[in-house]
């Protein structure tokens, strides 16, 4: 008799279990199980606009930047020979991500030239939030490092035996003459030759640790700049390996037939190339950059649209994390995002991209590491741009197996297929925003840089309609697609390389 009442019972429980199946599969492995954080559209009217906008892309969205007047300049005519003996080896460690250790290491190049020293090659300290333990070797070209940069400061691979005692270990035992704790941010070329020096002197070998953003960017002779540009941009290549999966990537974004008929899916997300609807050139593709992982969420004490549930997570990670300290959390999410101190969502960049004219033919390429929210969040910018693609989807689990679990490495990859594309555009400013920002300048690509106040005041007013939105971000971008912007003061040289790199001819 009691059959029914318990078959009842197990459908209940099936259906139940069935519904947790997928609830936990639309919510993304950014949160834990205990957050069940519902993820909706935040700007619903303009993303109906987006999604009904007719296809064919404005004309002149495509077209490379056009001659501005200027050209990399960093090799002098007549660079002077290396002195025949070198003061002593100078080693560095550099934390942080790809990005900042890359302009660590040029900065390190640049000091060995100033104190006419012998640098080892950088070690890279394991990142503390991606844990990823990848050295010098495993990411650049140690051998064309070297060889870019012979006649002009000379670099080992590591030291000679009768410095062997100097590793990361010794200098974290305890406290070492020869280890140099001091030097401020922003150090003057002065700096290092009075404190620095003394040490090669007695000691020949000095280890400077921190090191990142270490040598100002002003009073600094022009070899001594121009040095630092020629390492960034010329000297730093890829490993092997990372550039021919990133030509292997950009070849089939540029070709979308390249999956065979065997292993295309049920939707084909490249389609085809020759598409009538779509105006632009064959070939062409996008790279967006979409830096909205956990950490930068918390970090911004911004509202994302996750409700009740998101603001206490995303409050207990920051207080985990950084003990409550969070400068931004004093202003209410409007000051915010119209300060523009808001990272921009997938949704929003969507929307953004959209509304500049790139159309749902538009081959884009998402350069991310995790994205906050995983695919629930994604699933809007997924919509207005049905063929997206990343590293997963273009490239097989064999071609991966080399950068599995690597966060350098994969930055890498994004960085290299970034570079090589012919739009490129970041969600928020950072570390490789900037990077690359100066890279394409030196390069003279063209690279949309959102001016993140304006957009921010664009989304806080929910009345807006897709035609004001289209006009205003228009006119509040017409020179900030790659045009070139002379470097400031204190600004970084990295991200803005003229004057210092680039003549005006």
């Amino acid at each position: 008799m009691n059959l029914y009442p318990n078959l009842r019972r197990g459908i209940l429980l099936s259906v139940l279990y069935v519904v947790v199946l997928l609830c936990n599969a639309s919510t993304s492995t950014s949160y834990s199980s205990s957050e069940a954080i519902t993820i909706k559209p935040r700007h619903l009217s303009l993303l109906k606009s987006a999604l009904q906008r007719p296809s064919g892309e404005q004309s002149d969205l495509w077209k490379p930047m056009t001659d501005q007047g200027w050209s990399p300049c960093i090799d002098l005519e007549d660079p002077p020979s290396l002195p025949d003996k070198t003061k002593g080896y100078i080693q560095v460690f550099l934390d942080g991500g790809l990005n900042q250790q890359r302009m660590g290491i040029c900065d390190a190049v640049a000091v060995a030239k100033i104190l006419n020293a012998t640098l080892v090659i950088p070690f890279l300290e394991i990142n503390p939030v991606w844990q990823d333990s990848s050295s010098f070797v495993d990411i650049f070209d140690v051998d064309h490092f070297i060889e870019s940069l012979k006649d002009d400061v000379r670099v080992v691979k590591e030291l000679p035996e009768e410095y062997s005692w100097s590793t990361r270990e010794y200098y974290a035992a305890a406290v070492r003459e020869t280890r140099v704790k001091t030097a401020p941010v922003h150090a003057s070329a002065q700096w290092y030759i009075e404190n620095v020096s003394p040490l090669l002197h007695s000691y020949g070998i000095a280890a400077i640790s921190p090191f990142s953003h270490r040598l100002s960017f002003d009073h600094l002779p022009g070899e001594i700049q121009r040095l630092r540009c020629k390492v960034n941009f010329q000297a730093l290549r890829f490993v092997p390996h990372i550039t021919s999966l990133g030509d292997a990537l950009v070849s089939r974004l540029r070709n979308p037939l390249w999956r065979s008929e065997k292993d295309r899916k049920s939707v084909d997300h490249l389609g085809d190339m020759t598409n009538p609807n779509s105006r632009h050139e064959p070939g062409k593709f996008a790279v967006l950059h979409l830096r909205f992982d956990k950490d930068m969420a918390a970090h911004s004490a911004c509202d994302f649209g996750g409700g009740k549930a998101e603001k206490l997570a995303l409050a207990k990670y920051r207080q985990m994390i950084w003990q409550g300290r969070v400068l931004n959390s004093q202003f209410t999410d409007e000051e915010l995002r119209s300060q523009g101190r808001c990272p921009l969502t997938p949704e929003e960049m969507g929307l953004l991209l959209a509304a500049f004219g790139f159309d749902n033919n538009t081959r884009l390429y998402l350069a991310s590491h995790k994205v906050y929210g995983g695919e629930a969040r994604i699933s809007a910018l997924r919509q207005v741009f049905p063929r997206m693609e990343d590293k997963r989807s273009l490239a097989s689990s064999e071609e991966r197996a080399r950068i599995k679990g690597k966060a350098s490495l994969l930055a890498a990859l994004d960085y290299y297929v970034s570079m090589h594309s012919d739009v490129f555009i970041s969600a928020s400013p950072g570390n490789m925003h900037n990077a690359l920002v100066g890279h394409r300048t030196f390069e003279n690509l063209k690279t949309i840089r959102p001016n993140m106040a304006l957009i921010g005041q664009l989304f806080l007013n929910k009345s807006i309609t897709w035609v004001d939105f289209q006009q205003a971000l228009g006119e509040g971008h017409v020179n900030r697609q790659g045009q070139i912007r002379l470097r400031k003061p204190k600004q970084s040289i990295y991200t803005y390389p003229a004057p210092d790199c680039m003549c005006h001819v």
